[in-house]
């Protein structure tokens, strides 16, 4: 049995500018705050004597590879990151950014905001515009039919709005 993994593959580029704010946020506390709060934790424990039985010193040594290898992570990829801030000139049809609310088969409405892949889990409505659903609905208009193939089968959705500000109470 091979270690070998296939490489991931890559994600859009793209990222709104509150996502590459708290990115850089997260940057900075594992780098400022964090890293040195472990550090010293893992120096103390060293000072302790035997680090081979030492749960502190062994913990915290994984505690700063972990952190280490995010700070290196968000270090590569804000570098690589196109913030994308102006509205598109045609409003009419959904990009990067927009805020679209859809209707599906059972009438049930839902409300989408198509962001990066770094930034999709920040709230429940955020959808990657990698993901299935933002790929039907790229380049739509208001009125249209979405066919989307997801893993649970073909579902039909129907574009009811779309804006490029937030609704009321959203950022």
């Amino acid at each position: 049995m091979s270690r070998y993994r296939l490489p991931r593959e890559k994600s859009t580029p793209y990222v709104t500018p509150e996502g590459q704010r708290v990115l850089a946020d997260e940057l900075k506390f594992l780098w400022k705050q964090k890293r040195p709060e472990v550090t010293a934790k893992v120096a103390e424990a060293a000072a302790m004597g035997d680090r081979s039985e030492n749960a502190e010193y062994i913990y915290g040594k994984k505690q700063l590879r972990e952190i280490d290898a995010r700070i290196r992570y968000l270090s590569k990829r804000l570098d690589e990151l196109v913030v994308v801030d102006r509205t598109p000139s045609d409003t009419d049809l959904i990009y990067f950014g927009a805020w679209v609310e859809v209707d599906d088969e059972a009438g049930e409405t839902h409300q989408y905001r198509l962001v990066g892949a770094d930034e999709f889990d920040r709230e429940p409505c955020y959808i990657s515009v990698d993901a299935p659903v933002a790929r039907a609905l790229l380049k739509k208009r208001v009125g249209d039919a979405v066919e989307v193939v997801g893993p649970d089968g073909l579902r039909m959705l129907q574009v009811k709005s779309i804006r490029y500000e937030p609704p009321c109470g959203r950022s």
